[in-house]
Parts: C-alpha cells; sequence; structure tokens
C-alpha cells in the first residue's frame, strides 16, 4: 500500500509540481480542486502513479469531508496533508480602498479552510494505528537513547514570503499568509505530542498562472537583484521542499519554515 498524500489545489501551478514530485516518491495523492475534473491531466498523472480527484473548495467545510472520506475509502489512510491551495485578491487595491468582500473570500481560502482541514485530517492521522515506539504522555520525556517514534503524519502549510513582506495593494493576501505562519506553529507544538509533524514552505516568486500577469515588474526586480540568485522560481523548485520534508529524515524538528525564494529573504546591504 502506497503512502497517501493530500494535495489541495494539485491540479495546477505549484500544486500541481507538488502532486507529480510526490508520485515519482511513490505517494498516492488526493486532489482537492474547484474546477471540474481534467480528465486528460488526471489520465496522465495516473500513469505515474495513483491519483484521485474530487472538486470542491477548501473554503467549504463540507467539501472537506468529502474529499477526506474519498481519500479514506480509496487507500484506508493519510499520511499526509499538503495545505497548497491559494488565492490572490482578484484586484490588487491599496489598502485604503480594499474591499471587505475580497478579504473575506482571500481568508476564506488561504487560511480559515486550510485550518479546518488541517483539523480534520489531524483527527484521522491520530486515530491511525500507533507509532512503532509510543511517544511518551504528556509530562513524560524520553530517555536519553530512546528509539525516537514512529511518524504518524505530516503536515505542510504552503505560505509565501508575503507572511513577512509587505504588499499595501493586496493586504487581504499578506495577512492570510502571516496567518498560515501562526497556524503552522500552533498545529505544530499541538501536533508533535501525537507523532505528527508541521512544516511551512514559503515560496518567493514562482512562474504561476497567478504571476503571469505581473512578468513584466518582477522580470524588472530581478534584474534589479531582488533575488541573490536572480530567477524565477518554479512549481518544481516548491515541490522538491514538500517532497524532503514529507520524508520523515527530521523527526526531531517540527515548525520549521523552508525559504524557496532563491535568498529573497535574506537581509542585505
Amino acid at each position: 500500500m502506497p503512502k497517501v498524500a493530500l494535495v489541495t489545489g494539485g491540479n495546477r501551478g505549484i500544486g500541481l509540481g507538488i502532486t507529480q514530485g510526490l508520485l515519482a516518491e511513490g505517494y498516492a495523492v488526493a486532489i482537492l480542486a474547484t474546477r471540474p475534473e481534467p480528465a486528460e491531466l488526471i489520465a496522465e498523472l495516473n500513469q505515474a502513479g495513483e491519483v484521485i480527484y474530487v472538486q470542491g473548495s477548501v473554503d467549504n467545510l463540507e467539501d472537506h469531508a468529502r474529499y477526506v472520506d474519498a481519500a479514506r475509502e480509496r487507500w484506508g489512510r493519510i499520511d499526509l496533508l499538503v495545505n497548497n491551495a491559494g488565492v490572490a485578491p482578484s484586484v490588487r487595491a491599496d489598502i485604503l480602498e480594499a474591499e471587505p468582500e475580497s478579504f473575506d473570500r482571500v481568508l476564506g481560502i488561504n487560511l480559515r479552510g486550510p485550518y479546518f482541514l488541517t483539523q480534520r485530517v489531524a483527527n484521522v492521522m491520530i486515530a491511525q494505528e500507533a507509532p512503532a515506539t509510543a511517544t511518551p504522555e504528556a509530562g513524560e520525556v524520553a530517555t536519553p537513547g530512546e528509539t525516537a517514534p514512529s511518524i504518524r503524519g505530516t503536515i505542510v502549510n504552503v505560505s509565501s514570503t508575503s507572511a513577512v513582506t509587505v504588499s499595501t495593494n493586496r493586504g487581504e493576501y499578506c495577512i492570510s499568509k502571516a496567518g498560515v505562519a501562526m497556524a503552522t506553529q500552533l498545529w505544530a507544538a499541538r501536533l508533535a505530542p501525537e507523532g505528527i509533524l508541521v512544516y511551512e514552505v514559503r515560496p518567493g516568486v514562482i512562474a504561476t498562472d497567478m504571476t503571469a500577469g505581473v512578468k513584466d515588474k518582477y522580470d524588472e526586480q530581478f534584474a534589479g537583484g531582488l533575488a541573490p540568485m536572480p530567477r524565477w522560481g518554479t512549481p518544481a523548485d516548491v515541490a522538491g521542499a514538500v517532497v524532503q520534508l514529507s520524508a520523515g529524515r527530521m523527526p526531531y524538528s517540527t515548525g520549521e519554515i523552508i525559504n524557496v525564494d532563491g535568498g529573497m529573504h535574506i537581509p542585505r546591504l
């Protein structure tokens, strides 16, 4: 039985790169996305492994139930959740003029939805078979040399450099990603005793359909030294980080942030 991953928005952009990367590592993948099932793409992905597609929105909690149930009915368990689906504001508006409807839409999809999907999936992971070596009970400390407990599951939140980088023409997006960063820390602390690892992958400027409309702007900024690595990132760059985190090779690390931004986050003089 393969390990099983849920990848929201796993049919396009960064999410598709993550889906492809996980399939290459032997994962079965369940995708949640709002568009009707892209039959040709899903058939192509199934050549690389096992994929199912659930049409729904991450901001709809009833869709969460259908999505999780579909994966469990097919494979019986969940090993990895990648909270990737997200949106930018439909209109980039100065925060002095931004509309409440845009704020609610972006926060609902980028923050509220993943928060409660994590809650649902974490409870599924906790109910799965116990690790081979029990995690110490609350208040207990593992003795030196004790075998590390098995990992019951992994959760990866895909955020953005906008979690810490201000864009005053899309404040709702920045706030949503800052919230994802805090949610990562919250879930990492709460789920560590359960043997569930939680990480944040923080992309910089990645070439997707979301950034296609501002290509000229970022081309100019890269030429001017926006990042030490003077190029756009790709979905495969982000997928590489997710694959590494899903491998379970850092069982004593949780809550970590992996920047995938060509070094853009490094303060420079």
